[in-house]
């Protein structure tokens, strides 16, 4: 795929006002600058946020209407689309005192965006409630979702990746889980990882990668950015702002 630009959206986490904010400031950026481009959503669309099945609708509406969007599969929509299949179902790079519907990741509050009740104390009947209420749409949606996605000197994927392995030999867990050793490594990958997954205050690009998971989910902004080339920009409702490595701030 040819384009003369990328716009990266970070974790949306269920906010689906702001996505359709960046999505219009998006909108305002390819009317002033023309040319060929692609949307990438690096996933974690769903949980903690208050319309999680709106943001699905949004997607899957755009996508229908054939806008040049990816979206990308994080850990939230994996961890979501395992327990529809199965309550049983515990997604391994979890850790065992958790499961979806425990508070901090935030499955109760994506169920009750489908208009269930949430507010009970025994939490097994929510899957049969969960499997009737979730549009067979939304599930094939998330069961569907790529890991990955690389156009020329540009990978962008949920968590990160596995250091030390090639791009193509990368498996899901890392795509949507990693953290370490990831974060902490200073190599130069090759082509430059955009990724979410790890919240921060702000886009921050390292040189090696950029993390545009601003932390939506707790309070922050939505965020995207505008890719040409090497060049990177932070997008916001009054235009671009150049974003450069920190180590040249």
């Amino acid at each position: 795929m040819a384009v003369d630009r990328i716009y990266a959206i970070g974790d949306i986490h269920g906010h689906l006002d702001r996505l359709r904010s960046v999505h219009h400031w998006i909108d305002e950026d390819r009317n002033r600058e023309g040319g060929k481009d692609v949307v990438v959503h690096v996933g974690d669309l769903t949980d903690r946020g208050p319309d999680s099945a709106g943001v699905l609708d949004f997607l899957i509406d755009g996508l229908a209407a054939d806008q040049p969007w990816v979206v990308l599969k994080g850990n939230h929509d994996r961890m979501m689309s395992l327990y529809l299949e199965s309550p049983a179902q515990h997604d391994h790079k979890l850790r065992s005192e958790y499961n979806w519907l425990s508070g901090p990741l935030g499955g109760l509050t994506t169920l009750a965006s489908y208009g269930i009740n949430t507010d009970v104390d025994d939490l097994e009947p929510l899957h049969d409630l969960a499997v009737a209420a979730v549009p067979e749409g939304h599930k094939a949606f998330l069961g569907g979702l790529d890991t990955m996605f690389r156009v020329e000197d540009t990978v962008i994927v949920h968590a990160g990746i596995k250091p030390g392995v090639a791009i193509e030999s990368q498996v899901e867990d890392d795509l949507v889980w990693i953290r370490e050793p990831f974060l902490s490594d200073t190599t130069d990958h090759g082509p430059l990882i955009v990724h979410g997954h790890t919240p921060v205050e702000t886009p921050t690009h390292y040189g090696n990668r950029i993390n545009i998971d601003s932390g939506v989910a707790f309070g922050g902004p939505l965020t995207v950015i505008v890719i040409e080339g090497r060049d990177v920009w932070n997008l916001t409702a009054v235009g671009r702002v150049l974003l450069r490595p920190v180590s040249e701030v």
